[in-house]
């Protein structure tokens, strides 16, 4: 048997650390990198048009799937194109594995071209940055980079030069074990006796929910049945926590609705419950709190903490259900769900009158369509700026359907690099790239690796030509809009031009009937639906220090109305209020 090289065993080694793809584009220092996946069987090379894509891929991938993913660049600006992905996988907490190739050995230091220095230029956006360079450092290296991004939930980075990469590896050593599965953190019984106490102290208990829900919502409705608490959501805990949830009093935040920032000030006992939330403006300062959190370093950075407690959502909630006392005066909870229905009832007109004969097109209305007709099981994958807004109003969560966007690192042009990711993961699973026309442009030749790979994806366009969310930003802040308008084409044309299936659609009544045709279609389309840049326009009286920080006035004067299908989620939820 031959001796293997440094990027054979490479390969080998993301391979049974469970990796399926590597995502990248092709360049010299790679070479011998992307040739030893071309000769193993267990792992694909997948050619995109952009290494942010590729970063943004690896990144929507892990965050589907929930294991490692792994993306490449070549030396110098290939691997530097992986940054802003990687940013958003990390923040995101996605295991992604990035290898960035880098110049000859020889010639590091001496300015070569295309030096950078990537082992230094990643570890912001990383658990792990390290450079390999000598075979000797293989396996160990990449092992270690592999259990920090699995362990500590992030991005790692390994620097490989194209030179040692085709260098003989070290004779085999024994196959060492690797971590591919994180545990689950108990806090100690000191903290949840504390936090037993708290809770038995308290007359109004409310939970704010973040991602960090994910696989505990049975525990989080016995819990908030046994406390009789409302229960409020983060944007990234709506997926995990709003469906089947008699408990919902809505969303905070910029993008909220409902009755959730009411009852986060209105309660003696406010717990944060895996959120990172970062507006502490949303959050008050005036009742109990106390944040359970499996990262450690996440707690009391955004509020002051009466108690902090070190552990999973699951496994807390497991260890609080039998011990706290039963609550059992619901006055608190049902004032917040009527207040939650109330709230729902007085915005949901904005965008329900007429909405069929308005040209252009309400984008609220295509969001809400695009909820009815889109699988029980998609992928959203969303696009930073309005389409946030309208994926936290519109798209309804059932526990199976997900909704992945760049949420905490607020990158444009996430969707259709994620929703890459995402289809590679299950090519037969309904995977909906909810774009803007801005997002859309700026990575646009990444929808060619739609075509070439004939992935299902389907791209709903909100094409208004503008910069809606920057524009809005300006005009609260007293600012006139400025460079913000986009001179678009056709984009149904574009995907046409390109081979996939696309449509252009200018009228209402024209919608239902695109997406379901783009439904049917086997391979990739794309809908170009022309929606009204005046949507969410702001009221002519508003000062700049009103905002500042996306202030909660701000919020509420701007952001109010349109709520889809969340009003009739809280009129069902009114059926659980004791009638007088």
């Amino acid at each position: 048997m031959a001796k293997q090289n440094v990027a054979e065993q490479f390969v080998d080694i993301l391979a049974r650390a469970g990796v399926k793809r590597l995502y990248g584009v092709v360049g010299d220092s790679l070479n011998p990198v992307v040739d030893a996946v071309r000769r193993n069987s267990a792992i694909d090379w997948i050619h995109v048009r952009h290494e942010e894509t590729a970063a943004f891929a690896a990144g929507a991938e892990a965050q589907i799937t929930g294991k490692l993913a792994a993306c490449a660049g070549s030396c110098g600006p290939g691997n530097l194109h992986l940054i802003n992905g990687l940013f958003d996988a990390h923040r995101s907490m996605a295991p992604v594995l990035a290898l960035a190739s880098h110049i000859p050995s020889g010639e590091i230091g001496l300015g070569y071209f295309q030096e950078t220095h990537p082992d230094r230029l990643f570890q912001e956006c990383s658990h792990y940055s390290e450079m390999i360079s000598s075979p000797q450092q293989m396996p160990r290296l990449l092992q270690t980079a592999i259990q920090h991004a699995i362990g500590q939930g992030g991005v790692s980075v390994v620097t490989l030069p194209g030179d040692i990469a085709d260098r003989p590896a070290p004779d085999r050593a024994p196959e060492s074990a690797l971590v591919t599965s994180r545990p689950s953190v108990r806090p100690g019984d000191a903290e949840i006796d504390r936090l037993v106490r708290l809770i038995d102290d308290a007359d109004k208990v409310t939970l704010f929910c973040g991602s960090g829900t994910a696989g505990a919502h049975t525990e989080v409705m016995e819990f908030a049945e046994k406390i009789k608490s409302p229960v409020g959501h983060a944007l990234r805990g709506k997926e995990w926590i709003q469906y089947d949830n008699k408990f919902d009093v809505g969303m905070s935040g910029l993008l909220g609705y409902g009755a959730a920032y009411e009852a986060t000030h209105e309660c003696d006992l406010l717990i944060l419950l895996g959120t990172d939330f970062p507006y502490n403006a949303f959050l008050p300062d005036d009742v109990r709190i106390a944040q359970v959190d499996v990262r450690p370093e996440r707690l009391g950075r955004r509020s002051k903490l009466d108690l902090a407690v070190w552990g999973d959502v699951q496994e807390t909630l497991r260890c609080l259900i039998p011990r706290v006392r039963t609550k059992t005066d619901r006055r608190f909870l049902d004032k917040m769900l009527k207040k939650h229905a109330d709230a729902l009832e007085g915005v949901v007109k904005a965008y329900t009158r007429k909405v069929e004969k308005h040209v252009p097109i309400h984008p609220e209305y295509v969001a809400a369509v695009l909820d009815e007709l889109a699988d029980e099981d998609a992928v959203f994958t969303v696009d930073t700026g309005m389409c946030n807004v309208w994926a936290a109003r519109y798209i309804s969560p059932n526990g199976r359907r997900r909704v992945i966007g760049s949420f905490s690192h607020g990158s444009m042009a996430n969707a259709l690099p994620m929703a890459i990711g995402a289809q590679f993961t299950d090519p037969g699973r309904q995977v909906v790239s909810m774009s803007g026309d801005g997002g859309f442009a700026m990575l646009m030749g990444d929808f060619l690796t739609l075509v070439q790979y004939g992935l299902p994806v389907k791209v709903v366009l909100f094409n208004n030509s503008a910069l809606s969310m920057v524009e809005l930003e300006m005009l609260v802040a007293g600012l006139p809009s400025y460079g913000t308008t986009n001179t678009n084409p056709d984009f149904a044309a574009v995907a046409r031009a390109c081979g996939a299936y696309g449509l252009r659609v200018e009228k209402p009544k024209q919608l239902a009937g695109a997406l379901k045709d783009a439904f049917r279609h086997k391979g990739p389309a794309l809908v170009d639906v022309v929606t009204d840049p005046n949507a969410l326009s702001i009221p002519p009286k508003i000062k700049a220090e009103m905002v500042t920080g996306f202030a909660l006035s701000a919020s509420k004067m701007v952001l109010d109305g349109g709520v889809g299908r969340m009003l009739q989620m809280a009129r069902s939820n009114l059926r659980n209020v004791p009638r007088p």
